[in-house]
C-alpha cells in the first residue's frame, strides 16, 4: 500500500508542478540553511582528540594587570590565554603532571639544498619533549627528541608529513639535514598525517590554522632568542633586550599538562595554589589568584570561544528559518490538498477511510520531504562551498560527512512530514456529502 501512495503521490505533485516545485523549494531552503550552520557548529564543537581529551588540561596563571582582568566571560574575569616565559618555565621545571609541555611558534626561512626549490618561509612550534606523546602526535618515521637533547640544545627537527613531502619527496628522511634560517638541522622524525580540528594546543594564535610545517626544541629557540611568532600581549613594557622580555609579564607561551583523573587534577591545581602564593610572596601581583588552574581541555575550547557565540545565533536563526520555511510549506501542502476536494469526497463515498487518506497525503507530504531532502542537499553543498571560498581555513568545518548527509535527509523528512500532519487531517475530515452536492 505504502508504494500506491508514493506513486499518487509523485502523480499530485505532477498535477500542480508551480506548487509542487514552491513547496519543495521551501523545505530545500530551510533545511540548506538550517544545515549549513549546524555543520559548521558541529564541526568547531567537534572533540579533536577525543582518545586523550580527558587527560589534557591547560595551564592558565593569572599574572596580568592587578587592576583589569585581562578579559571576562559571561560577566567573570578571565585569566590570560597564553603563559609568561617565567612561569611557564618554572611550572614546566616543577613536572609536576604526568606529562607537560611549553610551546609557542616561531617562524623560519627553509632553505632547501634541492635546485628545483626556492626558499620559503615555515611555521616552526618549538616545544618540549612530551609534545609528542601527550598529545598522541602519529609518526611515519623515527620519533621525537628527547629530554638529554633538549638539555644539550641538540638542533633536531621533525617535520610534517606536508614538509617532509616537499623537500624529500615523502622518503624516510631521519638523520638528513635541513637548513633553517642560518644553521643546520638534523631530522630525527616525520609525522604521520596529523591535523587536529580545531588546533587546541594553541587556539590563540588559530584554532583553524594548520599544524606547523615543522617541530624543534624549546631550549633552542630560547637559546637563539627567538621571538613569537604568534600573539605577543604586555600590559606594560618589557624593557629592552632579551632578558628583559623572559623576565617580564608578557604573555606569548602556551602551556599544557597530562593528567591522568580528577583526583590528579585537584592535587595538580593545589600546587598551582602554593606556587601563586609563593609568587606573591616574590613580590609580584596575582590579584586574581582562583583564575590559575589547570582547565580541561573542552573546557578552555569553551572558554576561548573557539565555538563563537555568533556561530551559536547563525545556527539558531538557521532553525528558526527552517521552521518558518516549514510553516509555509504546510501552508502550501494545505493549499494543495483543498484543491483536491472533490476528489476526496468521491473516495470517501465509494469507501475509502479517514485513515487510508491521512496516509495518502501524510505519504505525499513525505515525497515533497524526500524531494526537498535533495535540494536541501545540493544548496548546503553549495552554501559551505560559499563558505570555504570566503574562509580558505575552513575546509574540515566546512566538509559534509556521511552524518551529516543523513541528519540533512531525515530533518527534511521529519519537518516536511510535520507539515504535513495538519493539512492531510484536515484533508481527511472533508465531508463527503457536501462536496458531492457541490460538483
Amino acid at each position: 500500500m505504502i508504494f500506491y501512495y508514493i506513486r499518487i503521490g509523485l502523480l499530485g505533485l505532477r498535477k500542480q508542478p508551480v506548487l509542487s516545485a514552491l513547496m519543495v523549494l521551501a523545505i530545500g531552503v530551510g533545511v540548506a540553511t538550517a544545515m549549513t550552520a549546524l555543520t559548521v557548529m558541529v564541526r568547531l564543537g567537534a572533540d579533536p582528540i577525543p582518545q586523550r581529551s580527558e587527560r589534557l588540561y591547560a595551564l592558565a596563571v593569572d599574572n596580568w594587570d592587578p587592576k583589569r582582568p585581562w578579559g571576562e566571560t559571561n560577566g567573570a574575569p578571565l585569566a590570560p590565554d597564553q603563559l609568561s616565559y617565567k612561569d611557564a618555565a618554572a611550572l614546566l621545571a616543577a613536572g609536576k603532571a604526568e606529562r607537560q609541555a611549553v610551546m609557542y611558534r616561531v617562524s623560519f626561512t627553509v632553505q632547501p639544498e634541492r635546485e628545483d626549490l626556492r626558499p620559503f618561509q615555515a611555521g616552526v612550534r618549538a616545544t618540549s619533549p612530551d609534545f609528542f606523546p601527550m598529545f598522541d602526535v602519529p609518526f611515519a618515521f623515527g620519533g621525537g627528541w628527547s629530554v638529554a637533547d633538549d638539555s644539550a640544545r641538540a638542533r633536531s627537527v621533525v617535520l610534517s608529513k606536508a614538509m617532509n613531502e616537499r623537500l624529500f619527496g615523502g622518503e624516510n628522511s631521519v638523520g638528513k639535514r635541513i637548513v633553517l634560517s642560518d644553521d643546520y638541522y638534523t631530522v630525527v622524525g616525520v609525522l604521520g598525517e596529523w591535523r587536529p580540528r580545531p588546533k587546541f594546543y594553541d587556539v590563540t594564535n588559530g584554532a583553524l590554522n594548520e599544524p606547523e610545517m615543522a617541530y624543534m626544541p624549546l631550549s633552542v629557540a630560547l637559546d637563539k632568542e627567538l621571538l613569537s611568532d604568534g600573539n605577543n600581549n604586555c600590559y606594560e613594557a618589557p624593557g629592552e633586550g632579551w632578558a628583559n622580555y623572559l623576565a617580564s609579564e608578557c604573555v606569548w607561551m602556551q602551556g599544557w599538562v597530562e593528567l591522568a583523573d580528577a583526583d590528579a587534577a585537584a592535587t595538580y591545581n593545589a600546587f598551582l595554589a602554593s606556587y601563586v602564593a609563593e609568587q606573591k610572596a616574590a613580590g609580584r601581583a596575582f590579584a586574581r589568584t582562583p583564575l590559575t588552574r589547570a582547565v580541561a581541555l573542552r573546557e578552555w575550547l569553551d572558554l576561548r570561544g573557539v565555538v563563537p557565540d555568533d556561530m551559536r545565533l547563525f545556527t539558531i536563526l538557521g532553525f528558526a528559518f527552517l521552521l518558518v520555511c516549514l510553516l509555509n510549506a504546510g501552508t502550501l501542502l494545505l493549499a494543495k490538498f483543498l484543491r483536491r476536494s472533490g476528489e476526496i469526497g468521491l473516495r470517501r463515498a465509494v469507501g475509502a477511510s479517514k485513515r487510508a487518506l491521512f496516509a495518502q497525503y501524510l505519504t505525499e507530504s513525505a515525497v515533497v520531504g524526500l524531494l526537498g531532502a535533495v535540494a536541501g542537499l545540493l544548496l548546503t553543498i553549495g552554501g559551505l562551498a560559499g563558505l570555504r571560498v570566503l574562509i580558505p581555513d575552513s575546509a574540515d568545518e566546512t566538509r559534509l560527512d556521511v552524518q551529516m548527509l543523513l541528519a540533512c535527509v531525515t530533518i527534511a523528512l521529519v519537518t516536511s512530514m510535520l507539515a504535513g500532519i495538519y493539512p492531510a487531517w484536515r484533508a481527511s475530515n472533508v465531508a463527503p456529502a457536501v462536496q458531492l452536492k457541490t460538483n
